[in-house]
């Protein structure tokens, strides 16, 4: 399990793209507020969602900028498609559309 952290938006584990087992925890007021606090980082690989309500964490989590986002979770699917958003990297790994990369296409007129 990862390590939980309490952090603020201008703390390192929040600011900075971290790797290993740590979850750093923001608290927020509004929804509208943890959205924008998620969507500030120009990184995008993974990001959670934690709510009592699952539906509602389910609409809040399309709206987080990352290639992955948990609810109520924050555990990698291996079998799932990987990789980042905006300086988190371009493309994905795994999953069926990891293929395209070995493709060509070609139209026929």
């Amino acid at each position: 399990y990862p390590l939980c952290a309490l952090a603020v938006s201008d703390e390192r584990p929040v600011d900075e793209e971290q790797f290993g087992p740590a979850l750093p925890v923001m608290p927020y007021e509004t929804d509208e507020e943890a959205i924008a606090r998620a969507n500030s980082s120009p990184y995008g690989l993974g990001g959670s969602v934690w709510t009592k309500d699952v539906n509602i964490g389910n609409k809040l989590a399309t709206r987080v900028l990352s290639g992955t986002v948990w609810v109520n979770d924050h555990l990698a699917d291996t079998g799932a498609p990987f990789g980042g958003f905006r300086e988190s990297g371009i493309g994905r790994e795994s999953g069926k559309e990891d293929l395209s990369t070995f493709t060509e296409v070609q139209t026929l007129a």
